[in-house]
């Protein structure tokens, strides 16, 4: 699962990572991005990748509502092909989710203790994502996103913390997720794993994340021991 991430980098940084031109402003950082919000993703338009901002929670085309996209935060990497939100995206509306860590909410007696997820080399990384355009009925377009996940058995890291995980790509799949015309069985297959644990790390943080309201530095700061 993935219900919170950030970005604490700004968007020269991610342009650069990237390779991607930027389009419109881009608000960054970002300490405590939530679902609804607008977040950085990279796409494809017209053969260049492009770094963009689109909503986080993916609203179908088809949907006759926007409140669609507050249950459609995450997408199973196991049952894509089978969901009819998402098979059709798979084939051409892949996106790179752009973040420098996420957060998860570990059980220790009575409260819930939120912890950081991030690279232990702390640099920039793609979550896998999917998205979709979505007219408003009153005539606004609107493009969201959906974070894609995997489970996290087995994972040293993960699955003491929560049975799923979001997909981090690999440097190298980065470009065969977002750019690649392999089948969408084959790309699946390819790109759609567990990222290696030996290569992540997480602490714990204040509650001030708890809030998605806060947006502030102190969400992504280590708790002192």
């Amino acid at each position: 699962m993935c219900g919170r991430y950030s970005i604490t980098a700004n968007a020269d940084a991610i342009r650069e990572r990237f390779a991607a031109d930027a389009q419109g402003e881009l608000l960054l950082p970002r300490y405590n991005i939530a679902p609804s919000q607008p977040a950085p993703v990279v796409v494809v338009e017209s053969g260049k990748r492009v770094l963009t901002q689109y909503r986080w929670g993916l609203i179908p085309s088809w949907s006759k509502a926007a409140a669609i996209g507050n249950r459609m935060i995450n997408a199973r990497a196991e049952t894509l092909a089978e969901r009819i939100s998402f098979n059709r995206l798979l084939k051409k509306n892949r996106c790179l989710v752009i973040a420098d860590g996420f957060f998860e909410w570990v059980n220790e007696g009575p409260a819930k203790v939120p912890m950081r997820i991030l690279l232990k080399s702390k640099e920039l990384f793609a979550f896998a994502g999917l998205w979709d355009k979505w007219m408003a009925p009153d005539g606004n377009e609107m493009r969201s996103f959906s974070i894609i996940t995997t489970t996290s058995a087995a994972h040293g890291l993960m699955e003491p913390m929560h049975s799923r995980m979001p997909v981090i790509l690999s440097r190298e799949n980065e470009g065969v997720w977002l750019e690649s015309n392999l089948e969408t069985i084959a790309l699946s297959a390819k790109t759609l794993t567990q990222y290696p644990s030996q290569f992540m790390d997480c602490y714990e943080v204040s509650k001030v994340v708890n809030s998605p309201s806060n947006d502030i530095e102190k969400c992504v700061e280590r708790m002192k021991s």
